[in-house]
């Protein structure tokens, strides 16, 4: 079992930065791939960001690409989600994941039912 533990939401407004953290602990999760996903009011959850346990491949949904970076501090077990130029459209729950898979296949990145882990999830709201 992987725990996780996600902090750092809030209130900012349009343009403004937060940064995202996920703790994990458990099951050695430096070989985990870790993802962050999000889910606003009546809509699906979407991904946002991931990153393979080896942090050589990153991946990013098309609509945050240049202004979200996700990291991955394996010391610490944790990963971030460093976001810039935030717009009233990021606001939503944001989800840390993580795939006991290491070398997922890049089409598998981005679907949620690839990650066996989740967090209780983090308020984030971008006033305009």
């Amino acid at each position: 079992q992987v725990q996780l533990v996600e902090s750092g939401g809030g209130l900012v407004q349009a343009g403004g930065s937060l940064r995202l953290s996920c703790a994990a602990s458990g099951r050695p999760f430096s070989r985990y791939t870790a993802g962050w996903f999000r889910q606003a009011p009546g809509k699906e959850r979407e991904f946002v960001a991931a990153v393979r346990w080896t942090g050589d491949r990153i991946y990013y949904a098309d609509s945050v690409k240049g202004r979200f970076t996700i990291s991955r501090d394996n010391a610490r077990n944790t990963v971030y989600l460093q976001m810039n130029s935030l717009k009233p459209e990021d606001t939503a729950v944001y989800y840390c994941a993580a795939d006991s898979n290491g070398y997922p296949v890049d089409a598998m990145v981005g679907v949620a039912t690839e990650y066996d882990y989740w967090g209780q999830g983090t308020q984030v709201t971008v006033s305009s």
